[in-house]
C-alpha cells in the first residue's frame, strides 16, 4: 500500500492549475455565449451529449499531467471563485453585464414574425408558434409582442384591453 499522502500531491504548480481553469473558462463560456440564447434555454439530449463530450475533452485541458485531490480542489474552488467574480461584475457594471449577456430579441411584432431575427437565433416560425401557444394565444396575430429572452424563454404580450404579459420559463424547441 502506498504513501496516502500522495494522493494531495500536485503533479504541476498550483499557479498553472489556476491559469489552465480560467482560460478554459472564459473559452467555454465564450463558446456558449456564440452558441446561442436558444440552446440555452432548453437542453435537448443533443445537447447534454455536447456539454458532457466537452466537459470531457475539457477535463485534461484543465488538470494537465495533475491528478491528486489537491489539485481538484484547487481546480473546483478557482471556478467558484472566477464564476462569482464575473457574477459580481456583472451587477456593477452593467457595460460588463451588456458584454456578457446577449440582449432580448423581438421575434413577433404586432403579429408579424421577423424572418431576421428567427434567423438570427436559428429558430423557425413553428418554434414561435408553439412557444406561443403554450401561452395561451391561439393565434399569431393577438399577439402584441413576443421577445426571446436572454435565457432562452420567450416572452408574450397580448394585444387587447389591458395587454396581458405571460412568460414561460420552460419553452420547447424543436431541433431541426
Amino acid at each position: 500500500m502506498g504513501d496516502i499522502g500522495e494522493i494531495f500531491k500536485l503533479g504541476i504548480p498550483w499557479t498553472h492549475l489556476v491559469i489552465r481553469a480560467v482560460i478554459i473558462y472564459v473559452v467555454f463560456f465564450v463558446g456558449l455565449r456564440l452558441f446561442g440564447k436558444r440552446e440555452l434555454g432548453q437542453f435537448t439530449t443533443f445537447d447534454l451529449v455536447l456539454v458532457l463530450l466537452v466537459a470531457n475533452a475539457l477535463q485534461p485541458a484543465i488538470t494537465g499531467p495533475d491528478n491528486s485531490v489537491t489539485g481538484g480542489a484547487i481546480i473546483i474552488t478557482i471556478l467558484l471563485v472566477f464564476n462569482r467574480a464575473v457574477a459580481l461584475l456583472r451587477s456593477r457594471w452593467p457595460w460588463f453585464d451588456a458584454l456578457i449577456e446577449p440582449p432580448p430579441t423581438v421575434v413577433v411584432q404586432d403579429g408579424q414574425i421577423s424572418k431576421p431575427a428567427l434567423e438570427k437565433e436559428g429558430l423557425s416560425e413553428t418554434d414561435v408558434e408553439m412557444a406561443i401557444r403554450e401561452h395561451g394565444v391561439d393565434k399569431l396575430s393577438d399577439v402584441k409582442e413576443a421577445v426571446l429572452e436572454n435565457d432562452g424563454s420567450i416572452s408574450v404580450v397580448t394585444k387587447g384591453s389591458g395587454a396581458r404579459y405571460r412568460r414561460r420559463r420552460r419553452v420547447r424547441f424543436l431541433k431541426r
